[in-house]
Parts: structure tokens; C-alpha cells; sequence
């Protein structure tokens, strides 16, 4: 595996949007979704294994393969000039092997960041501590030997996503994971499910990991989110959402009513094609 001088510069692009400020991360499913997206002006883009998912016509919940997320993150790769981080979801096998050949495939595929989760399956329960360190240590020494040492590896954590454990008792399991997750070789800590300011505010105090949260409709602003500490704020699958909703819409309404307004606000086809390239 080589990789190339603009990987090794995208990582560094991407590893210097944590150090300070907060930067938005939109999630893209496809190459055109993440053509659009940065054409939007994201500094850097993640993938969103929902979306991938729902593209293949499958639910969400670690039911891809491996080889069917490199195939989509290589195409999303491929379409942008920016740094692109892969969701792997739990690495696609529960030992540290599996998470490695994971990483070593996205970084084939191009890109520069991985999402990694503590769940070992949805309603499975996490991964302890320990056993999530021990995956993420294999994530970092699969960069090294794959030749992108500088990977970014978001250190996902599901404590509040799926309600893990007695509600008081949360944020210090998180701050605990985020301990044994840094010293494992983590870059940043994602916690999707926690958007109270003021908890992610004590959370970013006591963590050395630059904090990522997830926001969507109802969620605190970008700016909020900042001031309360947060680095990285994705959208997960918000977008991708919104835009398989609107298509059920528009096509439940053409079908059943025989009329077209869900779609009356899309752009014009000439903007929106021009926003393309020819190749």
C-alpha cells in the first residue's frame, strides 16, 4: 500500500481542524452527496454508514461489510479534494484484527480519519473499556504499518446513544472510556446522544480528547456547541435522512395524490447538474 503525498497532506489538513475553534463535519453517503457537500464550502467530510446503508436498499445497525464501505468511501474519496473520514461503524468483527484490516482498507480507499464504535452490536451492549483500547491500539498500529501514521481516529463511544448504565453515573463512564481510549492512540472522542451544554462543557474540562458531538434538527447551534467546548460537531445522517424522506414524500404524494409539491423547491436542474463535474 502506498500513500500518496496529497493523502499524507489531507491528514495533516484534517488533523489541524481539531487544535482549535470548532469545524463542522457534514456526513455523505455517495460520491454525489459529498461532491455537494463540498461544494457547500465543508472544510472536511465524514461518511455516515446509515446513509451507505440506505443506499443499498438496508437498514442501519452494522449490516454492511467491510468491502461494501471501502467501495463507498473510496467513490466519496475519489469525488472531493478534501479530507474524507470513514465511518467503519464497530469494525466489522468484534477483535482487533477485524478493526484492523478495516482501517488499513479505508485508508486504501483514501481516506484520512475513521470512526470507530464501542458497540459491539445494536442492543449487544458495548465493548469494556479495555477491549475497546485494545481495538483502537490495533487502529493505530494498522495506520503505521499502512503508511498514514497520522490517521485520525475518532474513539465513538454509545454510553448515552443507548442509555448504558444508571443516568448519574454517564458522564464518568465516558470521561473514563476517554482516558483509556487516548492512551490507546485515539485523536477525539464521540459521544452522539449527549447535547446538554452543560454537560459537554464538564466533559470537555476533564477529557484530553477533543470532543465531537452529533446535532441535527433541535440540537444546540454550532456556535453553542463551541462555546460549551466541542470541537467537531457531524450530522451523522441527518442529511441523508432528510433526503430519503423527501423522496418518499414527493413519491407517496405524485402516486396518491396525483400532485408534486414536495419537490416544488428543489433547484433548478442546471445549477444543480452545473454543480457537478464533467468527469
Amino acid at each position: 500500500m502506498t500513500v500518496s503525498d496529497v493523502q499524507h497532506a489531507r491528514a495533516a489538513a484534517f488533523r489541524a481542524l481539531h487544535r482549535s475553534g470548532v469545524f463542522v463535519l457534514p456526513n455523505a453517503w455517495d460520491a454525489g452527496s459529498a461532491v455537494l457537500i463540498a461544494a457547500a464550502g465543508a472544510a472536511a467530510i465524514a461518511t455516515t454508514s446509515a446513509g451507505v446503508s440506505w443506499s443499498l436498499g438496508r437498514r442501519d445497525g452494522q449490516h454492511l461489510s467491510r468491502q461494501e464501505m471501502t467501495d463507498a468511501v473510496a467513490r466519496i474519496a475519489a469525488a472531493v479534494d478534501r479530507p474524507v473520514s470513514a465511518d467503519i461503524e464497530g469494525g466489522y468483527g468484534g477483535g482487533p484484527d477485524a478493526v484492523a484490516a478495516a482501517v488499513r482498507a479505508v485508508i486504501d480507499a483514501g481516506a484520512v480519519g475513521v470512526n470507530l464504535e464501542d458497540s459491539s452490536a445494536p442492543g449487544s451492549g458495548l465493548f469494556d473499556p479495555g477491549a475497546q483500547a485494545a481495538r483502537i491500539t490495533a487502529a493505530r498500529a494498522a495506520a503505521a504499518q499502512a503508511g498514514l501514521p497520522e490517521l485520525v481516529i475518532n474513539a465513538r463511544t454509545d454510553v448515552f446513544l443507548f442509555g448504558i448504565g444508571a443516568p448519574a453515573g454517564r458522564l464518568a463512564d465516558v470521561i473514563a472510556r476517554s482516558a483509556a481510549y487516548a492512551e490507546a492512540g485515539a485523536d477525539s472522542l464521540f459521544v452522539p446522544g449527549l447535547l446538554d451544554l452543560a454537560a459537554l462543557s464538564e466533559l470537555a474540562g476533564k477529557v484530553s480528547l477533543p470532543v465531537n458531538a452529533m446535532a441535527g434538527p433541535g440540537a444546540p447551534s454550532v456556535a453553542e456547541l463551541g462555546q460549551a467546548g466541542v470541537r467537531r460537531v457531524s450530522l451523522g445522517q441527518s442529511i441523508a435522512q432528510a433526503a430519503y424522506t423527501l423522496a418518499r414524500k414527493a413519491a407517496a404524494e405524485a402516486v396518491r395524490a396525483g400532485s408534486y409539491d414536495a419537490i416544488s423547491g428543489a433547484d433548478p436542474f442546471g445549477d444543480l447538474n452545473g454543480a457537478f463535474p464533467d468527469r
